[in-house]
């Protein structure tokens, strides 16, 4: 059965929240929270770079997403080492995790991976195309443009499991396992969000390779349905992993 925001899980018919990580104060998980919320998920919101702590086992969680931020995963803050090192812990534990921009940078160079601008500076800040790999196509259909918003890409060790593929940063989606996956653009974005970002760091829309801000409005008006429909079938895929406590399924 697919859960969707239209017909919400009941309350309670979760037990175990969904761990959310996030890196600054006005932050919010967007249209993954709604959507994890609606399939009657509690959200345990954390932000380390504020202090939050982050749990030694992910037993009571059904699953960790980590999502985006104006920081680089090269930074050498206590709170990024801490949240790549922590990343360990879904993985070693088969806990569902996601992650989402910089969350998915983090993830990569967690697996071995690197993480780097550009070699021409480009930026992809507005709506882009996407392709998926053959993998890609065999686990689900993926929309044809997504929203993009990062200086930054990320480079997967050899052997990692490729799934959507981008113009200027090639790599875009990839899985670690059945449960682990990172993905470059953010599904998360609301209306709301787009003009929170678009006015609070507009300059950002100066930089090379980035969309004029009309653009993001009109492209949002053209492409944001087939993402929504994206993500509702990716959470139930994503979700589907969470069926027993870690425990329990590494035990099975």
């Amino acid at each position: 059965m697919v859960h969707s925001p239209s017909s919400p899980t009941p309350v309670g018919a979760r037990e175990r929240p969904i761990l959310i990580v996030l890196h600054q104060a006005h932050s919010t998980p967007g249209r993954v929270g709604q959507f994890l919320t609606a399939r009657g998920y509690p959200l345990d919101i954390r932000r380390p770079a504020l202090g939050d702590t982050l749990p030694q086992t992910t037993a009571e969680h059904a699953g960790v997403v980590i999502f985006g931020g104006p920081m680089s995963a090269n930074d050498v803050d206590a709170f990024i080492r801490r949240e790549i090192d922590f990343i360990d812990v879904p993985l070693r534990e088969g806990t569902p995790f996601l992650g989402i921009c910089l969350g998915a940078q983090m993830l990569a160079k967690a697996i071995g991976g690197t993480v780097g601008g550009h070699p021409d500076g480009q930026v992809e800040i507005g709506y882009y195309d996407l392709m998926p790999t053959s993998s890609g196509e065999q686990l689900m259909t993926w929309p044809k443009k997504v929203y993009q918003w990062h200086r930054e890409g990320f480079r997967l060790p050899p052997g990692t499991d490729l799934l959507a593929k981008g113009e200027h940063y090639e790599e875009q989606a990839f899985r670690v396992s059945d449960a682990a996956y990172g993905v470059q653009f953010h599904p998360e974005i609301t209306l709301a969000m787009l003009h929170r970002w678009t006015t609070r760091a507009h300059e950002r829309m100066q930089l090379p390779g980035a969309r004029k801000r009309r653009d993001h409005f009109a492209g949002r008006a053209i492409y944001d349905g087939a993402v929504r429909d994206w993500l509702d079938r990716f959470l139930d895929l994503w979700t589907g992993a969470s069926a027993e406590p870690p425990a329990l399924a590494a035990s099975a």
